[in-house]
């Protein structure tokens, strides 16, 4: 019999939440099954089929449990909805309706977590919540006062330039952080931009692999667990890494995309500066994206510092290329057309 029940947006969220409830139920008589999508159902049914006390899913996976017969819910005691805000903007609203209607609300505790919370996004948990109790650890919204933040206002010198001169602003960023970057995440706003991003670091010799929804789970799973363990030095992410996801000894935050949710900035940089550590966030704005910026700004009412383009006294870089290391000179405009029409075929 099911008592408590776990949601959460990510598999890589659900994987975290019930690793941290095995250290903290460790001297309990308590069991979990973690249900999520990008694995094998065999497990998972060995698990219901044992009996749990405490579930912890993603909502697509947990509904296809539902569908094949494996769960009953209407004795759940205590429903969670993590990263709340998330959940409910996400295109999951409708799952969301489904399972709570498969629970009984005269007897379920529901809580919602989240480190924001948009007003109309509020609106919508009436739909799941009577008369409610909001308890805040701090102003929503707020950045930690540990993280260093800036942003470079870059304008390219080609419109057909901007996307391979942005990527060359970014390693000019890394670099000049020199030992202070020990590892860093860098989002990207599109798994596209993600997939070329991390491309194009591994080019010019840095250690860097991508993450986002639209790879194997098997490898998610592996790129995560190397840039836990310091065995990968640059995670590139889509928002799919930057909920919750805790990785305490992050020194960077690049966001090579201004995020086009201001919420989504708050959670992309809290991935440093964790646990009164000293964190650095950067970030690079285009003028199409200036407006989303301002947004950002309103959101956490402070003006973030604007750095300067370090472009402007870049050194030429050197590329690797078959283990030797040649001058960069730039690519010519057949190359550049060349390069773009990759990076539209990788999308």
């Amino acid at each position: 019999c099911i008592r408590d029940r776990v949601l959460c947006p990510t598999r890589e969220l659900a994987a975290q939440v019930a690793e941290n409830f095995d250290t903290y139920a460790k001297h309990l008589k308590l069991t979990k099954a973690l249900l999520i999508g990008g694995v094998s159902f065999k497990e998972q049914d060995a698990a219901i089929d044992r009996g749990v006390d405490v579930l912890i899913a993603t909502p697509g996976r947990l509904l296809d449990h539902f569908e094949r017969g494996k769960l009953i819910l209407s004795d759940v005691k205590v429903m969670v909805v993590d990263e709340a805000d998330r959940m409910l903007d996400m295109g999951f609203i409708p799952d969301i309706e489904r399972i709570f209607g498969m629970t009984n609300p005269l007897t379920r505790q529901t809580l919602f977590f989240s480190a924001t919370m948009a007003p109309e996004i509020e609106r919508i948990t009436n739909t799941f919540l009577s008369a409610p109790a909001r308890i805040e650890v701090a102003r929503q919204a707020t950045t930690s006062e540990t993280i260093t933040q800036g942003v470079v206002m870059f304008k390219a010198s080609r419109r057909d330039r901007e996307a391979s001169e942005k990527r060359k602003l970014l390693r000019t960023l890394i670099d000049n952080e020199g030992d202070k970057c020990t590892n860093a995440i860098i989002f990207c706003n599109r798994k596209m931009d993600v997939d070329v991003v991390a491309k194009s670091l591994k080019k010019y010799g840095y250690d860097g692999s991508p993450i986002h929804g639209d790879l194997e789970q098997s490898h998610r799973t592996k790129t995560l667990d190397a840039f836990r363990d310091g065995s990968l030095r640059f995670l590139v992410a889509s928002d799919v890494a930057a909920r919750g996801l805790d990785v305490p000894n992050v020194s960077h935050v690049f966001n090579f995309d201004v995020p086009s949710h201001a919420e989504d900035y708050v959670h992309r940089i809290g991935r440093t500066g964790r646990a009164g550590r000293d964190g650095t966030a950067m970030m690079i704005c285009v003028p199409k994206d200036e407006k989303n910026l301002a947004d950002i700004e309103r959101l956490v009412q402070n003006e973030i510092p604007r750095l300067e383009n370090p472009l402007k006294s870049a050194k030429p870089e050197k590329v690797k290329d078959s283990g030797e290391e040649k001058k960069y000179t730039g690519r010519s405009r057949r190359s550049s057309k060349s390069d773009d029409s990759q990076a539209k075929v990788s999308e």
